[in-house]
Formats: C-alpha cells, sequence, structure tokens
C-alpha cells in the first residue's frame, strides 16, 4: 500500500473538519483538480484509511446531558468457561447503546467506558441492572465529565505520521 502523501493528508485534514465538502472547494483549497480529488478519496477509501462518513451529534441537545467515563475490572479467566470474561465483556458492551465508546487497557482495570446517558437515573439504571449485573464484572470506578475542554475527532494526519 501506498504512503500517505502531503496532498493525501491536506485532503484528509479538509474531510475530517467537514465531510460534506464538495470536491470542487477541497481541490481549490489543495491546489488540484476535483477529478484529482475524487481519485485519491476513492483510493483512501479503498485502503481503509477512510473508514465512513458520520454525523456528529451534540449529547445534549438529543437530550443525552450526563457523560462519565467508566474503569472495569474483570474476574480472572475460569477454567469452566467456554467463553473468556473478556470475550463475554466484549460481546455485551456492543449491544449496549449507553456505550459509545470502550478501550481495552493495560494497568489495574481491563476496560474505559465512555458512557453518554440522559441523567442520573439513567446512568444508575445502566450501572444496577446492566454493568455490574454483567457476570464479568469484579469492580467498577466511574468519574463524572464537568466539563469537555477539547472534543475531537479529527486524527493528526500528516504524511510524516501516518502509514497505509
Amino acid at each position: 500500500m501506498d504512503a500517505i502523501d502531503k496532498l493525501d493528508a491536506q485532503i484528509l485534514q479538509h474531510l475530517q473538519a467537514d465531510a460534506r465538502l464538495t470536491y470542487d472547494a477541497i481541490a481549490e483549497a489543495v491546489g488540484l483538480s476535483p477529478s484529482a480529488v475524487l481519485r485519491r478519496v476513492r483510493r483512501l477509501e479503498e485502503q481503509g484509511v477512510i473508514e465512513r462518513y458520520v454525523a456528529l451529534l451534540r449529547p445534549q441537545r438529543v437530550g443525552l446531558a450526563l457523560e462519565a467515563y467508566v474503569n472495569v475490572r474483570l474476574e480472572k479467566q475460569t477454567a469452566s468457561s467456554m467463553r473468556t470474561p473478556m470475550d463475554s465483556f466484549r460481546a455485551s458492551v456492543a449491544t449496549w447503546p449507553e456505550v459509545v465508546e470502550c478501550a481495552a487497557l493495560t494497568g489495574e482495570m481491563d476496560f474505559l467506558l465512555h458512557l453518554v446517558v440522559a441523567d442520573m437515573a439513567a446512568y444508575s439504571r445502566f450501572m444496577m441492572d446492566t454493568l455490574l449485573r454483567h457476570p464479568s464484572v469484579q469492580d467498577c470506578k466511574t468519574s463524572f465529565v464537568m466539563e469537555r475542554v477539547k472534543s475531537t475527532t479529527a486524527l493528526p494526519v500528516a504524511p510524516w505520521s501516518a502509514r497505509v
């Protein structure tokens, strides 16, 4: 696969800022023809550099005013189980709409969940009825978001830092 060059990086930066930009607008900004931009974007899509296009929503505007990060520690693997606790937990997390991001971690805790819910009652229901009832969960520690200092989905794409 080809390395991402300077023009690819510029195109990706523009698309990350506004994926609804026209190829004409991007072409003008990066100094290419619209057809050259289209070819490059299609190549980046085919190579899996561009995964998908989405609309980013403001949680508060859709009734989701409470955000939390939950550190989760799982029980150790048991010999009697056909599925490891991590496999079971991963499968469950994929079905929980309150969890907008989940990362497996090194260190003391096994996973970090980013929750977005309507309010404290919704958080409590999720914790008591879903997360803490999961058979693999041993311990949880929650931190609530008081203020979002920086929030971006844009990656710092540069030709020298990215390879396809």
